[in-house]
């Protein structure tokens, strides 16, 4: 799998970041040759996403002033009922991994990692399990209480309540997107083409301020999908939970 130009100059550039926060800390030793680990997955679906680098006064002021590009986006968003693909991901310390994803809204998502990663993600609309297949462990926690509804939702809610920061570039057209009440200051990041609209990628950040960037291309928009795909085998879940 490899991903188009643009993605690999974004990857660069972020890979020479984490070179620069990391300069003199130690790797830690338990993490796999294949750049996925059970915390990083947890971090990259279950944590806030990174703030644009306005203050958050003028991140809300910002937002105030193009929430009407922000609802063409969100609604051309909301459109697109199901979506597949291929993902890179990128760790907090530059480690890359890729797979497959699947979408289908309001509330479904599954990310198949590719080998030798054992890791995948599932939501079935209700919960989110993420589960190592290898060792037969999951995590299960309800969708509602991940700033992953906020991707998931039937359609996207731009009250001010829920936008942090709006961000236009000639290239890439940034919504933060947050709900305090649910998830204190975690909130996530969707990316996109300003002139299509479409989805580009998403960023999250952990507690330590520790990001994780997912980005999708060859996406495929309006397919059928198969149930089956979004099911999660609850008794498997409590057996290795």
């Amino acid at each position: 799998m490899k991903p188009p130009p643009f993605m690999r100059t974004i990857a660069a550039m972020k890979e020479n970041r984490m070179n620069d926060l990391t300069t003199g800390e130690t790797a830690n030793a338990n993490t796999p040759q294949n750049g996925v680990t059970r915390r990083g997955v947890l971090t990259a679906f279950s944590m806030a996403a990174i703030m644009a680098s306005l203050s958050p006064l003028d991140a809300f002021a910002q937002a105030a002033g193009n929430t009407a590009t922000a609802q063409k986006i969100a609604n051309h968003f909301s459109s697109v009922k199901t979506m597949m693909g291929e993902f890179v991901q990128f760790g907090p310390r530059g480690e890359q991994t890729g797979g497959k994803f699947y979408i289908e809204r309001p509330g479904k998502l599954r990310f198949n990692y590719e080998d030798p990663s054992p890791m995948r993600v599932i939501s079935d609309g209700k919960n989110v399990v993420i589960g190592n297949m290898k060792l037969k462990t999951w995590d299960l926690y309800p969708l509602s209480k991940t700033p992953l509804s906020l991707l998931l939702s039937d359609k996207i809610d731009l009250s001010n309540q829920k936008v942090r920061n709006v961000k236009e570039e000639s290239d890439l057209t940034t919504i933060v997107l947050g709900d305090k009440s649910v998830f204190g200051d975690s909130t996530i990041t969707l990316m996109f083409d300003p002139k299509t609209f479409d989805l580009r990628q998403w960023t999250t950040t952990d507690a330590q301020n520790k990001d994780t960037t997912v980005m999708i291309f060859n996406v495929q928009t309006g397919v059928n999908l198969d149930e089956r795909v979004f099911s999660i085998n609850y008794e498997e879940v409590r057996r290795g939970g």
